[in-house]
């Protein structure tokens, strides 16, 4: 496994000293992670011209970070995307959680105020990686429960990064975490992603209306925008007249994976773990999920997961964002790939529900791999 190194990353508007922790392995590939949100801050590998080439769209120090809206990086949670109302009722109580977005912010997202990517993780070396854990206490964003997370990050000698997810909590509650990170295989400077290619192994997508909220319709991908089964340009359709990429202003939805296998060396227990999960929506294995390539740089990513959905945003409400460098992040300079529930699952009992119940371990992992053409 890499070697870790630690180092002090700034401090926030309170005084909070934080941290970035930076995993390198034997081909000198390195993946960067600070301890405000637990963000992936870096993420750099050779390319075919032998250069170094840093992926990741992020920031320069952890005050940059605090003063960021797009959840650049991040862990974000207790439960990533978006509910209709905030509203989530489990064993017949209703909570009402935080209101942070819709046009009248009417509705909740990324768990609310201040979410798991505003706040400071505790972090600890492992064998296999850096560990973040963090705390939330009952009724933080509305949710029931005080809850216990942890997400290990590790890097492979094969460039392979493992994002592990763990939770806990002493009341019945909801879950869904995922990483929201923005890549450009051309390099965080790159500018925009639209003549990179893409595909997800999906054919099937949750429809969404003009505050990105499903209604419970799973529609077939053949014959739309959205069929991104073969290798694509992301810039191909991406502003066709089609009625969820106009309400969405381009590719910001929810693929329901249909459990592709992955390759035999994708094991669950190949960072020094297995995933037990006992949310039934799963068999705990690792799938793919989806594939990007740049012909400039000659990289490749692909994604893997134990999760039921992806959402695939294309970056389109960046808006000049100053950032590592002094870059720039413009609109569709970066795409996500987040691995999730589907969104708004608690309005939809015919999605998989991300409920955790007392006592039990929620647990999940994604892997992104950063390849060569």
């Amino acid at each position: 496994m890499a070697k870790i190194r630690k180092e002090a990353f700034g401090k926030l508007s309170d005084g909070t000293e934080v941290f970035l922790y930076t995993l390198r392995n034997t081909k000198g590939t390195e993946a960067s992670i600070t301890t405000y949100g637990a963000r992936l801050v870096k993420w750099r590998k050779m390319d075919k011209d032998g250069k170094f080439v840093d992926v990741v769209l992020g920031y320069d120090t952890g005050a940059d970070y605090e003063k960021d809206d797009t959840s650049m990086g991040g862990i974000v949670g207790r439960h990533a995307n978006r509910i209709a109302g905030g509203k989530v009722t489990i064993g017949g109580k209703t909570y009402q959680l935080d209101l942070n977005t819709g046009s009248r912010m009417q509705n909740h997202i990324h768990g609310g105020n201040p979410g798991f990517h505003n706040k400071v993780w505790d972090a600890e070396e492992t064998d296999t990686g850096v560990k973040f854990t963090l705390e939330s206490p009952d009724g933080e964003g509305g949710y029931p429960g005080n809850m216990k997370v942890a997400v290990t990050y590790a890097l492979s000698n094969d460039n392979e990064l493992s994002i592990r997810y763990e939770a806990v909590s002493d009341q019945d509650t909801i879950i869904n975490l995922t990483n929201h990170s923005y890549f450009n295989l051309d390099g965080f400077a790159g500018g925009p992603v639209l003549d990179q290619k893409v595909q997800i192994f999906a054919d099937k997508y949750t429809w969404a209306d003009s505050e990105s909220l499903p209604d419970g319709r799973i529609l077939d991908v053949a014959g739309t925008p959205m069929d991104l089964r073969q290798l694509t340009r992301i810039g191909d359709h991406i502003d066709d007249d089609f009625d969820e990429l106009q309400m969405g202003h381009g590719y910001d939805h929810n693929w329901v994976l249909r459990g592709d296998p992955a390759e035999s060396e994708l094991k669950p227990g190949m960072f020094g773990f297995d995933i037990h999960c006992p949310i039934d929506y799963n068999d705990g294995k690792l799938h793919k999920a989806a594939y990007a390539e740049s012909d400039k740089t000659g990289l490749t990513l692909t994604c893997y997961t134990t999760q039921p959905g992806l959402q695939f945003y294309t970056g389109n409400f960046l808006d000049g964002q100053v950032g590592k460098g002094g870059t720039k992040f413009e609109r569709r300079s970066g795409f996500c790939f987040e691995t999730q529930y589907f969104p708004n699952s608690p309005a939809n009992p015919n999605f998989p529900q991300p409920l955790l119940k007392k006592g039990d371990t929620w647990e999940a992992q994604t892997v992104f791999v950063l390849g060569d053409k």
